[in-house]
């Protein structure tokens, strides 16, 4: 008995691969995927981006502070942080400024910008130190809303 095999007519129905539909479908998955997963990281971005200024500006208040306890005052306003890193010349107490400095290095808030030093602070604090936020610019609500230590 021999068995016969029938070769399809419409040979090409049978070579293997991924229809159109099949790659459309698995492309829609991947950028609802894609979708999903940006609308819950970049709020954590900004978050982070808040949370790093805050911390930043608690390291430079307590600079500041060890700064008035060796100096006896805090830096004048038109020194700045920058006494936090570079011996003021104009100081009386400049022999006790301790070597190194009080951070190494000034860093830009999380948007870029430079960390403003305002002397008095308000609301009868000695000093103030601000972040901008995202705008860069005073005021603002949400991320363009100003981090400060006196928050």
């Amino acid at each position: 008995m021999k068995i016969k095999i029938r070769k399809h007519k419409n040979s090409k129905s049978l070579e293997k691969g991924f229809s159109l539909i099949e790659i459309l479908v698995v492309l829609m998955i991947i950028g609802l995927l894609a979708a999903v997963v940006a609308i819950n990281v970049l709020p954590s971005q900004d978050r982070a981006r808040i949370d790093k200024a805050q911390t930043d500006i608690r390291i430079l208040e307590q600079a500041l502070e060890l700064y008035r306890l060796d100096m006896f005052s805090y830096p004048s306003e038109q020194e700045g942080l920058k006494a936090l890193i570079e011996k003021p010349s104009n100081n009386k107490f400049s022999d006790r400024y301790r070597q190194g400095g009080y951070i190494r290095k000034l860093e830009l808030d999380p948007w870029g910008n430079d960390y403003l030093y305002e002397r008095p602070g308000k609301n009868n604090n000695p000093f103030e130190i601000i972040s901008l936020g995202a705008d860069g610019r005073k005021g603002g609500e949400g991320l363009d809303k100003d981090i400060s230590n006196l928050d």
